[in-house]
């Protein structure tokens, strides 16, 4: 009976061990998640410059984004437009968040002369203007492409009027077709968008004294 009883607990304690170990073996070779940012405007990009007041404050956002993509995941859509939550591709910053930062980085590039703050923020300073961000379309296909389509409000924070509002869209393809480049396909696109605002916003001056 003793002699049962041991190997019966060999064989208890043996196969508790092949469990701890097969599992922590299993926990090690699960996939790594991997993070991704948006980047600032390219060279060429940044080289082109619009004139603003020196001194000009503008606040940039809040920028909204379509509640399936609000999420810490990558999405994109297949042919027949069904979504894919990618599990191990993340963004490393909740995506309208990255967004506003990209946006405020290209326009620090373009408009030198202003000074750009994100939303919300200390509206005891002197803000002249606020641009409003809404994104209506990020889809993304990694083998066609991104498309891309956001409508922007600018306000003149002193009198509270809207001054104007604009449509944009583009397409820009993903190039390598992966999430590294859906990133920087969002980095590119949200690049030709701070181009659009900073036009507009050196446009504002002018029109004033027309």
């Amino acid at each position: 009976m003793r002699r049962c009883g041991f190997f019966y607990h060999s064989v208890v304690v043996g196969g508790l061990l092949v469990f701890v170990l097969g599992g922590c073996v299993s926990a090690g070779s699960s996939p790594k998640s991997r993070f991704y940012i948006l980047k600032q405007l390219k060279a060429d990009q940044a080289a082109r410059k619009f004139n603003i007041p020196s001194g000009t404050i503008v606040v940039i956002g809040p920028v909204e984004i379509p509640q399936y993509l609000d999420r810490p995941q990558m999405v994109t859509e297949d042919d027949k437009l069904m979504m894919h939550i990618a599990q191990f591709d993340r963004w490393g910053e909740p995506l309208d968040a990255g967004i506003a930062r990209l946006i405020i980085e290209d326009l620090n590039l373009m408009m030198p002369g202003g000074t750009f703050e994100m939303f919300p923020c200390n509206f005891a300073i002197p803000v002249n203007y606020q641009v409003i961000i809404e994104i209506m379309q990020l889809a993304g296909n990694l083998k066609k492409g991104l498309l891309f389509t956001a409508q922007w409000s600018v306000i003149d924070t002193n009198t509270r009027k809207m001054l104007f509002t604009k449509r944009s869209s583009l397409a820009q393809p993903i190039d390598p077709p992966d999430y590294s480049g859906l990133a920087d396909a969002l980095s590119a696109a949200v690049g030709s968008l701070s181009a659009e605002i900073a036009q507009d916003l050196s446009l504002i001056p002018e029109s004033r004294n027309q």
